[in-house]
């Protein structure tokens, strides 16, 4: 079950970073309250992980899909970059995090 917190963890830190996006372009209440919101399930759920986890294991994989993920929804809602050098990298993290879920 630790993992599934994780990864939801994760989920609502790529929602969080996503809503930091949308504030910083409309500055509407909504949206800041739901960057935080976001921000503060997603800790709820890393720290429900960290119960059964190793800290720097649930640390390293929730920061890996918070970066992949807003720099994917980056490129994908907001016309960011998609050069390949960038998707090299962006696998690179998604592949240390799959390693580390493997190693654990």
């Amino acid at each position: 079950m630790e993992w599934v917190y994780l990864i939801l963890a994760g989920l609502f830190e790529m929602a969080g970073v996503a809503m930091i996006n949308k504030w910083h372009h409309d500055h509407k209440m909504t949206s800041l309250l739901m960057l935080g919101s976001s921000f503060v399930i997603s800790f709820l759920f890393l720290a429900a992980s960290m119960e059964g986890l190793p800290m720097g294991t649930a640390y390293a994989v929730w920061t890996g899909i918070g970066a992949a993920g807003g720099a994917l929804l980056g490129m994908i809602f907001y016309k960011e970059s998609t050069d390949w050098k960038r998707l090299v990298f962006l696998a690179m993290i998604l592949s240390a995090a799959i390693g580390l879920k493997l190693v654990t």
